[in-house]
């Protein structure tokens, strides 16, 4: 045998079954060996999730419990379900289906159309961008490319959330969500939208899930024949499951309960998308006998960075801080987390470009160094400030930023002004280069204050800021300096930076730098108004960004450097602040003392029962979520009916009858309106715990098995003030 066969790219195929085990923590070979029953795994940053799932698909395989064939494992992109597959096959696993939510639904979809549904499948569109351009001509609206694209995801989350067009501005609402454009457009935009793929014979890719959903609740044939193909899944990454990632996952469980979960509610950061991490903290709720497994040993990160990541979210609030896991760091000790603080962002891009330069120097590879920052639009400043000192990078999820459309239709307008500005009405009456800019660019979209819009809305605004701060840093730098003297800087600048990419730093954002990992990590711009962002006004917006500073964080293996600036250009008002969540955690800072979470630790919580088939296994450990309790009688409650009542069918109700009535005449007014079945708005049941409990918050409320988040967004208030015996903040119910 070569030595090529024991290097990291050739390991040896484990022998047997039990050597599939080697190597694990007592934990990871926990959830190796929970074979039977549901599975649930709290995995922490580093802790190798998807070495305990891998291990355990392919121990179950080994071990002759699985075949392979019936297992699918999913997740949430294709390079990661990439990795799963390669990871299988080095364990001898071969035949297990490591896919995405889509490519996995698609597949079902294609081959069961022509029975399902027969006749030719619609063709997949790749792309829906131009479909919703079409959909706004069609309605008379104009939409630029950055609009178009903020309008495509709005629509993509209506569409995962299961919010049809007519629900749109009710749900975005209460959803707190800043639509890119007026609700009720939006909704005409969804409509025609879908009216349009029907004219068409096309699907989008959110259809793929939507279709699979429809067709294997309509026959039941089919949901038999796919559940006697998958017998066994395992799911990544279950904090980003959308409700209707959610609601396909459970037609393919049908009424079994061989699955296993994987994800960490505090790296939870694309609620923007539809994903909530309420079913992976519900999990235990909506299977009582589960196993829980905390993995908290992290082996990415060195006890300094651990102790910083545990500090963010040791000061978190929120139903995700109340299930946060202690990371405990299995490496060396390394150096203490680096905090920097700078005059201007000029300075902190020039700062962390040298540092850089002198760790390239002293034998750091630059693939293994990364920058990081909160929005697209801070990526100039770093490729100019690395550019200046000779140190390659790339750029990661982000357009460079000559790039980007807004940047280019920019610098045409300042160009044509350059050329023509004593024919420009706007510049009659400004002298100077900062103010002719502004006039300029406020023909493209930029005003003094940030746009309140998120996404590509701000990243455009954020990029004609960025040109507006040039300018001024310019005219600082050149006394006299014209409008074409810009330009000319501006194509300089623009041409040095339109060179083939190499391999080198990584610039990327937080989001976009989820689930990778460098040696050295600069995180900069942590400030307030940049982390937690200026748009992020409720609790729950706050919280995320908070956890998207968290995931910023643990991708630095040994060394973290932190930095902010004072003012965003040379001789500005000082007046910003170093990040309210590195309060108490920075030297020299003070703060909120961390306070301890539930279930912070790590370990194993078992479920009511043992699994079946399972020999000699531990007995049973109580777990930390007391059962489900009568609160009457006080027994045990094992019914699904009665622990949504909280009470015994047979214990005496003290519900209060007329407010039972009026529920059931406001869930008949929800249900037609979103052309469902009264019940998917609230069961019976759930109405009567509600009238039972009367309950006079939303923490209350929220107590009551049945009411999740989601519906606690959407009908909370009108179940309230019903409660209160008030009509709902909404439209009045008929007499």
């Amino acid at each position: 045998m070569t030595a090529a066969t024991h290097s990291p790219l050739f390991p040896r195929v484990p022998d047997s079954a039990d050597a599939v085990l080697d190597g694990l923590d007592p934990e990871q070979r926990e959830v190796a060996t929970s074979l039977h029953g549901p599975v649930c795994v709290l995995a922490g940053a580093g802790t190798g999730k998807t070495r305990a799932i891998t291990h355990r698909i392919a121990y179950g395989v080994r071990a002759g419990v699985l075949h392979p064939s019936t297992v699918l494992a999913v997740t949430f992109t294709n390079r990661a379900a990439g990795e799963m597959r390669g990871r299988l096959r080095q364990l001898g696993a071969h035949g297990v289906q490591a896919r995405t939510f889509h490519s996995a639904a698609l597949r079902q979809l294609q081959y069961f159309w022509p029975k399902a549904i027969g006749g030719a499948m619609p063709r997949l569109v790749d792309r829906k961008i131009q479909l919703v351009a079409d959909a706004a001509a069609a309605c008379r609206i104009r939409l630029d490319r950055n609009e178009l694209r903020d309008v495509t995801a709005e629509i993509e989350w209506c569409k995962v959330t299961q919010t049809v067009p007519a629900d749109y501005a009710g749900t975005a609402a209460k959803e707190g969500r800043t639509a890119p454009r007026d609700p009720a457009e939006i909704a005409q935009l969804y409509s025609v939208y879908e009216d349009l793929k029907r004219d068409r014979s096309v699907i989008d890719f959110e259809d793929v899930l939507l279709l699979t959903v429809a067709v294997l609740q309509d026959r039941a044939d089919v949901a038999e024949q796919v559940r006697a193909q998958y017998q066994h899944f395992v799911v990544d990454e279950y904090q980003d499951v959308s409700p209707l990632q959610q609601r396909l996952l459970e037609l393919w469980l049908g009424d079994r309960d061989s699955l296993c979960v994987v994800g960490d509610a505090s790296q939870t950061i694309y609620s923007f998308t539809g994903a909530t991490p309420d079913h992976l903290l519900d999990f235990r709720t909506r299977h009582p006998g589960a196993t829980v497994v905390k993995l908290v040993r992290d082996y990415r990160s060195t006890p300094q960075v651990v102790r910083l990541a545990n500090g963010l979210l040791a000061q978190a609030r929120g139903r995700a801080a109340d299930h946060r896991l202690e990371l405990v760091s299995q490496r060396a000790p390394g150096p203490e987390p680096a905090y920097t603080e700078y005059a201007d962002e000029p300075a902190e891009a020039e700062g962390a470009a040298h540092r850089i330069h002198d760790l390239i120097a002293s034998g750091v590879p630059a693939s293994e160094i990364a920058v990081l920052f909160r929005t697209n639009a801070q990526s100039e400043t770093y490729e100019q400030a690395l550019a200046d000192v000779g140190v390659p990078y790339q750029l990661r999820g982000a357009e460079r930023f000559f790039d980007r459309p807004e940047v280019r239709k920019a610098s045409v307008a300042l160009r044509a002004a350059a050329r023509f500005g004593g024919n420009d009405s706007l510049l009659d009456d400004v002298v100077d280069l900062p103010s002719q800019v502004r006039a300029v660019l406020s023909g493209e979209g930029w005003t003094a204050q940030p746009s309140a819009g998120s996404g590509a809305v701000r990243e455009r605004w954020e990029s004609l800021a960025a040109l507006v701060s040039l300018a001024q840093d310019f005219a600082a730098a050149r006394q006299g300096a014209t409008l074409a003297d810009l330009v000319a800087e501006l194509d300089e600048r623009a041409n040095a930076q339109h060179a083939p990419t190499v391999q080198g730093v990584t610039l990327a954002s937080l989001h976009s730098a989820k689930g990778l990992e460098w040696d050295v990590v600069f995180l900069v711009g942590v400030a307030e108004g940049m982390i937690p962002i200026t748009y992020a006004r409720t609790d729950e917006q706050v919280e995320e960004e908070r956890r998207l500073l968290y995931v910023g964080v643990t991708r630095a293996r040994e060394r973290l450097h932190v930095s902010w600036s004072l003012s965003r250009s040379p001789g500005g008002r000082p007046g910003r602040r170093p990040s309210r969540f590195l309060d108490g955690l920075r030297p020299g800072s003070a703060g909120t003392a961390g306070r301890a979470a539930p279930g912070g630790s790590g370990g194993i919580e078992r479920g009511f029962t043992t699994a079946a088939g399972t020999p000699g296994a531990p007995a049973p450990r109580r777990a930390q979520r007391t059962p489900a309790r009568c609160r009457v009688c006080g027994r045990t409650l094992t019914d699904a009916g009665e622990m949504k009542l909280m009470r015994c069918e047979g214990c005496p109700s003290d519900m209060d009858e007329g407010l039972y009535e009026r529920l059931r005449e406001w869930r008949a007014v929800q249900a037609g309106r979103s052309g469902q079945p009264a019940f998917c708005v609230f069961t019976d049941k759930t109405l009567m715990a509600i009238a039972e409990t009367v309950p006079d918050d939303e923490r209350e409320l929220a107590r009551i098995p049945g009411v999740g988040m989601r519906k606690l967004r959407r009908y909370g208030s009108d179940v309230l003030d019903l409660c209160a015996g008030r009509e709902p903040a909404g439209e009045a119910i008929a007499d």
